[in-house]
Order: structure tokens, then C-alpha cells, then sequence
């Protein structure tokens, strides 16, 4: 859509978490260094809490993606699952075969000889669930059940839990202390400064092949930042939007014009900021009828060169 206007090669502010896109930044740092070094212990859970939007899903397939050839990894994206559901992902995920016509107790015992029987081949085994708020107190239980299985020395399973800080209040109830008291190490994953702010969207920008003079100055940046908190799923689509409105303008400097525009069009930080937001639409075209005109210049576009230029 705006890829040529700019020189850009791929979408640079895409929601899809994509490591291609990742950013070294010091709270993304510092969680990797807490998972790598609890990993080593071999014991235990290990927790990492983030708001919505603060990047956990993209640490978490970076995890998989860097973690060391010894562990063998069983991730399960969707843990809204009852504990016999639970049971059979992880079965399936270890590889253990005809997982889903076994009784519970015999997929139990399946799992553990085949824990044991990597363990044995000097492997060790983790268990990555993505958004574990969502798992349903009896599965919570049926995983600390899970962490019971060990040998004289060392638990067969480890379990590392991404997830949003509704886990943290369910964990403080009562019925959940034996789990708490298993979780080893944890990690608050807290949401980028003004600094980093800008440091992501000039990342993101060269990753996606930009290489021409700085299309969101520090002013801008502060803003978005201001706005978006530093939730990085928010300042995505800002400044997408913001591209987007600046390709149909025919511009190439990002202006507090288009930021107040994609803020307006933006539900979770529409209103947010008074001082920001206040804006004079006479003569203004919203950026939801920007974006309809895009597309359909686009399709033309499109179908222009797919029919060799004789429209």
C-alpha cells in the first residue's frame, strides 16, 4: 500500500509477532536473561507477566527460536483448555503416539516414560504455555500435578508461563498457594520509555528497508509514546495509520496532524489525551475514509498491471 511511496520492502508495523522484527531492548533483555538462567536450574516454574500489547508472544517465540538444542520444548499458544485437553496437547507436543484414545491415567504414565526416555538421551524438557491467564483452575492444578514428576535428582518438566497480570491475581488466592510456591523465578515485562519508543520505530523502519531521512522525529516519538504508554502493539498501529495517511497526502514527514488522526481512529487511545486528541476536522478527511481510498487505488492499481495496462 504505501511500500513503493516509502521504499520499504514489508510492512514494518504488522501486529503479527515476527523475531524478524525483534528489538534488543533492555525489559525484552533482561526477561530472556531470566528465562536462559532459570532454564539452567531445571526446577520449578517460571512466569512472565506482561500487560496486553508489551511484546510477551514475540519473547516467547524468541525463546523458542534461541533456546539451546538440549531442551526439547512442548508450546501450547492456546492454554483455555480443561485438564484432560491439557494432558493431550502436551502428550501430542512430546510425541507420544495414539495420545487422543488412551484413558487419562495411561496417557499420565505415557507421558512420563516418555520424559524419562529423553531425559535418559541427556534432554530436558519445557513446557511453554503463551496467554496462561486463560487456563481454567482445574488445569492450573493438573500442571502443577505435572511438575511432580521427576526423578531422585531432578524434575522431568519444566514449565514457563507468558501471560497478562490477571494470572498474578489468580495465583494469590488460596487454592492456588502449592503453585505459587513452585514458581522459581518471574519476570514483570514492563512497557517501553520514550527512548526505547523511538529506538523500536527507526528498528522497525530499517528491518522493513527504509533508508531514507527520519520519518518520526523525537517530538512525534514522545507523543506516541505519551499516548500509546509504550505498549508496542499500540504504537504499531499508530504509526501504521500514520504511514498510511502521510502516503495519502503525498507526504513523507510524519506530522501531529496524522498522529491526531490516527489517535482518533484508534478505540484504545481515543481520548486518552486531551491535549492530543482535541483536533479541528473541518476540511479534514478521517483516516477511515483514507484508508477505503487506499484500497480502492490500490485494486485498481492492481488490476491495471494484471491486465497488461489495457484497462
Amino acid at each position: 500500500m504505501y511500500l513503493y511511496h516509502f521504499g520499504l520492502t514489508e510492512l514494518p508495523f504488522t501486529l503479527t509477532p515476527n523475531t524478524h522484527f525483534f528489538l534488543a531492548l533492555e525489559p525484552h533483555n533482561e526477561a530472556l536473561a531470566v528465562l536462559m538462567t532459570a532454564l539452567k536450574t531445571g526446577e520449578g516454574f517460571i512466569k512472565v507477566v506482561g500487560e496486553v500489547g508489551t511484546g510477551k508472544t514475540l519473547l516467547c517465540r524468541k525463546l523458542l527460536n534461541e533456546i539451546p538444542e538440549h531442551f526439547i520444548t512442548a508450546y501450547i499458544p492456546n492454554p483455555y483448555l480443561n485438564p484432560d485437553e491439557l494432558r493431550r496437547a502436551v502428550a501430542l507436543e512430546l510425541g507420544v503416539k495414539q495420545a487422543q484414545r488412551m484413558s487419562a491415567q495411561l496417557l499420565t504414565q505415557r507421558i512420563q516414560n516418555r520424559l524419562l526416555e529423553l531425559h535418559s538421551k541427556g534432554h530436558s524438557v519445557v513446557l511453554i504455555l503463551d496467554e496462561a491467564q486463560a487456563l481454567p483452575a482445574e488445569s492450573l492444578e493438573a500442571l502443577r500435578l505435572f511438575t511432580n514428576l521427576e526423578t531422585e535428582t531432578r524434575k522431568l518438566l519444566q514449565v514457563v508461563l507468558f501471560a497478562q497480570p490477571e494470572l498474578d491475581q489468580r495465583l494469590a488466592q488460596t487454592q492456588f498457594r502449592q503453585l505459587r510456591q513452585r514458581i522459581t523465578f518471574s519476570y514483570q515485562l514492563r512497557a517501553m520509555n520514550s527512548e526505547e519508543v523511538q529506538q523500536y520505530i527507526q528498528h522497525r523502519l530499517h528491518v522493513a528497508g527504509y533508508k531514507g531521512a527520519v520519518l518520526f522525529s523525537t517530538n512525534i516519538c514522545n507523543k506516541i509514546t505519551k499516548v500509546s504508554k509504550g505498549i508496542p502493539r499500540i504504537v504499531n498501529v499508530l504509526c501504521h495509520k500514520m504511514l498510511m495517511l502521510s502516503y495519502g497526502q503525498g507526504h513523507y514527514q510524519m506530522t501531529k496532524k496524522q498522529l491526531k488522526a490516527a489517535i482518533k481512529d484508534t478505540e484504545s487511545v481515543a481520548g486518552s489525551d486531551s491535549n492530543i486528541t482535541k483536533i479541528n476536522t473541518v476540511g479534514v478527511l478521517s483516516l477511515s475514509a483514507m484508508i477505503v481510498l487506499l484500497i480502492i487505488l490500490a485494486y485498481f492499481v492492481y488490476a491495471f498491471y494484471q491486465s497488461g495496462g489495457a484497462l
